[in-house]
């Protein structure tokens, strides 16, 4: 079990994990690093024996992964399975969206219905954001109509740089998801000279990293994980520049 709250989502680093050797050398590189956990997604084939052979030979704990929604409807006794092999205890979709309030309380619904499969399973399922979340329907952000619809056992995983692209405030959403939400996303927003956005290393950008890591404390989260969708350098040195600030914040 690892001994650092961070972690590394593996899809930053998507490009490099096609076959199980890509996966194998890419996660030496990542415990080289300095981590101790990472998030699964962005993966090629690979058998979840073979992958957790791999992990424990590096001495990296999963902490959570990313599925499809229509694997966990439809293959909820193999996912339970894989996750068991793999030790790991968190898993959440990672994009879904809807155009109307209707549609966003209609797969809810649906979400709680597949949520009911896994209780009692040791595997606990999500949903990740990203910022058309905070698209407003009937006065009422989507991402707020999942919060009051989804059932409490369903957590939510809140990525700092999508809500802040959305309007939101990061600190704030983590905040009001107090004993929902065991793992949080961790990416910084930057902005250049020709005023365009873009995705930075924690530190990197002008995110609230105070404000966001007091409300990840209080709201109870369990996992810290570092992701950047795309990177202006090698992602593995940006992996590594975001985890030594974090650690500099006093996170271990």
């Amino acid at each position: 079990m690892s001994s650092s709250v961070i972690a590394a989502q593996l899809y930053t680093v998507r490009d490099f994990l096609k076959t199980p050797a890509d996966i194998a050398a890419s996660l030496k590189k990542i415990k080289n690093a300095g981590y101790e956990a990472v998030q699964l997604s962005g993966l090629g084939k690979i058998g979840p024996k073979e992958l957790a052979s791999i992990l424990a030979g590096e001495g990296l704990t999963c902490c959570a992964t990313h599925q499809s929604l229509e694997r966990f409807k439809n293959e909820p006794a193999e996912v339970i399975e894989e996750h068991h092999i793999l030790k790991c205890k968190y898993s959440a979709i990672g994009y879904f969206t809807a155009n109307s309030a209707d549609a966003w309380r209609n797969f809810a619904n649906q979400y709680n219905s597949i949520a009911s499969q896994y209780r009692e399973s040791g595997l606990s399922i999500g949903y990740h954001n990203h910022s058309h979340e905070l698209a407003r329907f009937d006065g009422s952000t989507a991402l707020q109509i999942l919060v009051d619809r989804l059932d409490k056992s369903v957590f939510m995983e809140i990525d700092t740089y999508w809500i802040t692209h959305g309007g939101g405030d990061p600190a704030h959403w983590i905040g009001k998801l107090k004993g929902r939400i065991p793992c949080v996303h961790l990416k910084d927003m930057a902005v250049d000279s020709d005023r365009k956005q873009f995705m930075a290393e924690v530190g990197e950008g002008n995110l609230n990293w105070p404000a966001i890591l007091t409300a990840c404390k209080h709201a109870g989260v369990e996992w810290y994980i570092v992701e950047q969708d795309t990177c202006r350098r090698d992602p593995f040195e940006s992996l590594k520049i975001s985890l030594g600030t974090l650690k500099e914040m006093g996170l271990r």
